[in-house]
């Protein structure tokens, strides 16, 4: 009884470390939706006003009622006609601007959602005749964070729902254990857990897309909404799978003597492959290259997912269940464990060849291994599915052994005639079969690093994809709808009334060699500052370039170098010089990251 406890309090930690490990990762999700190019160009100078502004991305994107924001010179909001796609331009998007503009700078902000179902956000801004001073500013932060953070715990549950759910009933119905009592209780507690997280998900997405506060989420026209979308409708086709599967299972034990068992496990199968088509069709599977391979693909990732995790919980309980004193289940735990071990080598088998297929598609080149957030969560992943092997392949071995005959004590010398050979020597005794005790702990240690296996997967469906992140850069546009151009905004205080403000400095696009470089003034009050001077410089303190002088001259209202070159990619320190009157300046600095 007291080793049942001690594995009790370890399976509550374990869930525990869990919680925290998924609240501590609840970070916004990377969108995977990349901006490939936008006419005009960001920072583009404009001989005269244009008549449209079109944004094109990696993947296909869904527009939001408010998906583009226009904004005058003096931050006030510009109408625009309704946005909309490019004609057979699904990865298009267009707004049409009023027919004349004043002479300035305009910002646009935009937000869409990508193929894949997350949000994509950021802003840019051209110039109609000459550039000038701005107002208007992109916010920093587009997601609530309420909002990102219940979203995204909604998300790792569903996953480990499902992996729980699944494995289970795929236990049960290969490795036919003799008692199954304990396993519905987990089973049930899954089937809830998942259907609550995807009604969570399905009431969260409206709020999730338009960067909103959850209580948001309880309004009729986001729930209309939300059910009009492609994820809408996978979340409601997930409820009703659930719901269909329920009324199989409470049916079971009345038609279970009458309907063949092959027809049940069709069925359960059937369910299966659509429940993780829900999660196939709405992630990266469904934009990209060979959409159809990768949502089949991805199915059975993670029907393999399930089935081994999943797999291995239920073994774990019906390890546990199994006490020392009882011949029947110690008869049987041997016959379980090692039809599981053959289940576990098919679904590592089926893990390795979608794995591969995926990290293919999703990385492009070996470089983005490295020089990605995708490609850094891969390796992870890679070496924690490493780790499980070798802890998988520990238990196979306490499984064979346990499926060794149990050694037959020798009975002594046989007696022989006088005059007579010699008696044989007695064989030594064979090595006692071994507790089970020592397969739980392997279990449970698979279990350990299973769940970290399924965070790090979660985690990569919101990263994006090394191969969209690259033919972004490549192209010279934003990543993951962050501008391209390097703005810098530096607080400044001369220690005099009213010497104190905010210099906002832009580097376009800041990135090796030229850039244009842009400096705007703000006062006390928030509104624009007519200085004397403004200085700046560029130092890489480590390979001892610099200071550089930018060079910035008075454009009437804010300080400019039409082309500055920066030599070398580094975090380089970016010394900002602040005159407010004859005799009062300051220098603020700040670091500014160069890529190539």
């Amino acid at each position: 009884m007291r080793d049942r406890h001690g594995w009790a309090r370890r399976l509550t930690v374990l869930c525990a470390g869990l919680l925290l490990a998924l609240l501590g990762t609840a970070a916004p999700a990377s969108a995977h939706a990349a901006l490939r190019g936008t006419d005009p160009a960001d920072g583009t100078v404009l001989r005269s006003a244009p008549r449209q502004v079109t944004l094109t991305f990696t993947e296909s994107v869904g527009l939001l009622t408010d998906s583009f924001r226009v904004y005058d010179p003096r931050n006030h909001r510009v109408r625009t006609g309704e946005a909309d796609h490019l004609p057979g331009r699904s990865d298009t998007a267009r707004v049409t601007l009023p027919a004349r503009l004043g002479t300035g700078t305009y910002t646009l902000a935009w937000r869409v959602v990508s193929a894949d179902s997350h949000p994509v956000s950021g802003a840019l801004t051209f110039s109609v005749g000459r550039r000038t001073a701005t107002a208007a500013l992109a916010p920093e932060r587009t997601e609530d964070p309420a909002t990102t953070t219940l979203y995204n715990i909604a998300r790792y549950v569903a996953y480990l729902a499902v992996a729980l759910l699944l494995g289970t009933a795929a236990f049960v119905a290969y490795c036919r254990p003799e008692a199954r009592d304990h396993l519905r209780r987990p089973a049930l507690a899954a089937g809830w857990t998942l259907a609550a997280a995807t009604a969570a998900l399905f009431l969260l997405r409206a709020p999730y897309e338009e960067g909103t506060g959850p209580a948001s989420a309880l309004g009729l026209a986001a729930v209309a909404r939300t059910a009009a979308t492609r994820p809408g409708e996978l979340l409601l086709a997930r409820l009703l799978l659930l719901a269909v599967a329920g009324a199989c299972a409470l049916s079971a034990r009345r038609w279970r003597d009458t309907v063949p068992r092959r027809a049940v496990l069709t069925a359960a199968a059937v369910l299966a492959v659509a429940l993780c088509l829900t999660w196939a069709a709405a992630e990266h599977a469904s934009a990209g290259l060979q959409v159809p391979v990768a949502i089949a693909s991805a199915t059975l990732h993670l029907l393999a997912t399930a089935a081994w995790l999943g797999g291995l919980t239920a073994l774990l309980l019906t390890l546990r269940r199994t006490a020392p004193r009882e011949p029947a289940p110690m008869a049987a735990t041997p016959r379980v464990a090692t039809r599981f071990s053959r289940l576990a080598f098919a679904s590592v088998t089926v893990l390795v060849a979608t794995g591969v297929y995926q990290s293919w598609r999703g990385l492009g080149s070996w470089q983005a291994f490295t020089g990605t957030p995708y490609g850094r969560l891969l390796l992870a992943k890679l070496a924690a599915v490493t780790l499980l092997l070798a802890v998988a392949s520990r238990s196979r071995r306490w499984t064979a052994r346990l499926a060794e005959p149990a050694p037959v004590p020798l009975a002594g010398r046989v007696p022989q005639p006088a005059g007579g050979p010699p008696p044989p020597e007695p064989e030594p005794p064979a090595a006692p079969r071994p507790s089970p005790d020592r397969l739980r702990r392997s279990v449970l240690a698979e279990v350990a690093v299973g769940v970290v296996v399924l965070v790090l997967t979660t985690l990569l469906t919101s990263t994006l994809p090394g191969r969209a992140a690259a033919e972004a850069v490549s192209s010279g546009t934003a990543v993951a709808g962050i501008p391209a151009a390097s703005v810098t905004t530096i607080p400044f205080d001369v220690g005099t009334p009213g010497g104190h403000g905010r210099v906002q400095v832009t580097l376009d696009p800041g990135r090796v060699g030229a850039n244009s470089v842009q400096a705007v003034v703000y006062g006390p009050d928030g509104g624009l500052s007519a200085v004397p001077e403004v200085r700046i410089t560029l130092t890489l303190a480590d390979r001892r370039i610099g200071p550089l002088d930018t060079r910035v001259t008075d454009r009437g209202g804010y300080w400019a170098a039409d082309s500055f070159d920066v030599p070398l990619l580094g975090t380089w320190t970016m010394k900002v010089t602040v005159r407010v009157s004859e005799v009062d300046q300051v220098t603020v600095s700040r670091t500014v990251r160069v890529v190539r």
